[in-house]
């Protein structure tokens, strides 16, 4: 028996193509399933010391007005840090995402939700995110079509490791991708 996915099912943008999402999400009040489960941040750091016996993967799950702080001392344990969008103009999670990088040394798969936005995409990896849970039509919709926005300078180097950057020309605070 062959189980078919669905565009609709194929929600996760990773790697240069939709696939599907394997994780669950585990509200406050409900079990966490026994496969990869994504909790609040709150249930996490309330239940982390019982969540070690766990067999699957961990993932986190951060709003924009939570400390990102709280969860650095336990990133060994998290497989999936995802920080909430919950409009395309609040960029707080994109300063989150760089913490986790670049003060944290986090290594793990780091997603964007919530209102994703094909033209934020390709500066929200050079933040550091890694797959996007992307819902806007349009957005779903352009990068079916094969469109990723070019940004070919920026103003501000990235302490990265994910993407290398050389000095664009004379002017060393420009920088473009290699």
């Amino acid at each position: 028996m062959t189980t078919e996915t669905t565009d609709a099912e194929l929600t996760i943008w990773r790697d240069g193509r939709f696939q599907a999402d394997e994780w669950t999400r585990a509200a406050e009040d409900e079990a966490v399933a026994d496969g990869p489960a994504i909790l609040p941040l709150e249930r996490f750091l309330a239940e982390r010391d019982a969540l070690v016996s766990r067999n699957a993967p961990l993932g986190v799950s951060v709003e924009p007005n939570e400390a990102i702080e709280e969860l650095a001392p336990h990133l060994d344990r998290v497989a999936l840090v995802t920080l909430n969008f919950p409009k395309y103009s609040d960029g707080r999670s994109s300063s989150s995402a760089r913490l986790l990088r670049e003060r944290y040394g986090y290594v793990g798969e780091i997603r964007a939700v919530g209102d994703v936005l094909i033209d934020q995409m390709p500066l929200m990896r050079r933040c550091g995110f890694d797959s996007f849970a992307v819902t806007n039509p349009v957005t779903r919709k352009q990068l079916a079509e094969g469109q990723w926005p070019d940004v070919p300078f920026y103003y501000q180097p990235t302490g990265s490791t994910q993407q290398a950057e050389v000095p664009a020309g004379t002017r060393p605070w420009a920088r473009k991708p290699s």
